[in-house]
């Protein structure tokens, strides 16, 4: 199972960074071996059909958010029943996945994945406008703060992560405080600043078949 996730990179033909700093290196499994897993030979990708290609689309967000298909599919399908009602339904999708706690913890720059993020608030290491949840898909709102517990800021990679994040740049719509490990909501996240960006419209197709 070590290597699922960089399997998943090269099914997707392109870097979903599920593995964090590692990712960036020479290491990562996609520069080794740039072609699907299985494949002998090391073969050209082959042609796909449509359907082929919603698939891929949406394998790439809901792995990149290291959701379950059940969890995608009921994300996909809220905004599918408002498809008509609301002005942009990509941003929709997108803003749902992006105020997901675990992201949010993620995009803070407090861990390097989504998994981890996942690991980290799970444990109990989060409080949320001074109250702790351990709920990953908790949705934060406009003006939630969430900040690191005070008993956790020395546990594994949180302890001297402030270096880290003098240098880090959090999307537009968190304010965050390196010193206090917190960051604060300040506005709806926005669809461009949400990487990596797969085909939305691909993915809605794929759900509406």
């Amino acid at each position: 199972m070590k290597n699922s996730k960089c399997k998943i990179c090269r099914r997707a033909g392109e870097k979903l960074f599920l593995k964090g700093d590692r990712c960036l290196t020479a290491k990562c499994s996609i520069v080794k071996k740039p072609y699907p897993p299985g494949i002998k030979g090391k073969n050209r990708r082959r042609n796909i059909s449509e359907y082929g290609k919603e698939l891929k689309e949406k394998q790439k967000l809901k792995n990149w958010y290291n959701l379950s298909e059940k969890q995608f599919s009921r994300y996909v399908k809220q905004v599918l029943d408002k498809r008509g009602l609301v002005e942009d339904a990509s941003a929709l999708l997108l803003s749902k996945l992006e105020s997901r706690l675990d992201n949010v913890v993620f995009r803070m720059g407090l861990a390097d994945s989504h998994t981890q993020a996942r690991q980290m608030v799970n444990h109990g290491h989060f409080l949320i406008n001074n109250r702790k949840m351990d709920i990953p898909s908790y949705q934060v709102k406009r003006g939630d703060k969430v900040m690191v517990r005070p008993q956790s800021k020395d546990i594994g990679s949180l302890k001297n992560i402030q270096v880290k994040l003098k240098k880090y740049k959090a999307p537009s719509w968190l304010r965050l405080n390196p010193e206090k490990l917190e960051g604060e909501i300040t506005k709806e996240p926005f669809l461009e600043e949400a990487t990596p960006i797969a085909e939305i419209s691909a993915i809605f197709e794929y759900y509406s078949r």
